[in-house]
């Protein structure tokens, strides 16, 4: 069988509605004056989700190597108990994988959705969408990480056909190397 090639298409908070929610300082957001107008805060731009008793946010920090290109997918994952939200510390582009949920226990693989997020964009993963574990591109890159802890089980994996997914190439330089 001959594998389904990913199209990486631009992150935008529009697209990415049905999955989550797009993280970024963007002139459509809920602007605040602070710190004695010395910043500007850009106010409630991701809805952080919380299910079961004894739940807390957690605040992390994720590293991503690069990946090799063509790269062939190999799982997706889902919270069910609470969103997960990625915030690049650098800015650097990244690739965004998603699925909505087909079944109760799988993604909906026809399905299946590439972003690149640009500079300065972060991702929301509302709780129970599948996604793949972060794809950085060209460096090692560190993500700001907000989810939640607590008791129960909140990460399912679901792998998929070796093989079958694949995305050709990256946006940018360098697409065979990290």
């Amino acid at each position: 069988m001959n594998p389904t090639l990913l199209v990486p298409e631009p992150l935008s908070a529009a697209a990415f509605a049905p999955f989550g929610d797009v993280i970024e300082a963007r002139d459509s957001a809920q602007r605040l004056p602070v710190n004695q107008g010395h910043a500007e805060r850009y106010h409630d731009l991701a809805r952080v989700e919380l299910a079961g008793h004894g739940a807390r946010t957690l605040i992390s920090i994720f590293r991503s190597h690069p990946r090799r290109f063509p790269l062939f997918l190999g799982v997706l994952e889902r919270h069910p108990l609470g969103s997960q939200a990625f915030m690049p510390l650098a800015p650097l582009p990244y690739l965004v994988v998603v699925a909505p949920g087909g079944d109760a226990d799988a993604p909906d693989l026809q399905a299946l959705r590439c972003f690149v997020a640009a500079p300065g964009q972060g991702v929301n993963y509302a709780r129970g969408t599948w996604h793949h574990p972060l794809l950085s591109l060209h460096a090692t890159a560190d993500f700001l990480a907000v989810d939640r802890g607590g008791p129960g089980l909140n990460l399912q994996e679901h792998a998929l056909a070796p093989e079958r997914f694949c995305i050709a190439a990256p946006p940018g330089p360098a697409a065979g190397a990290p």
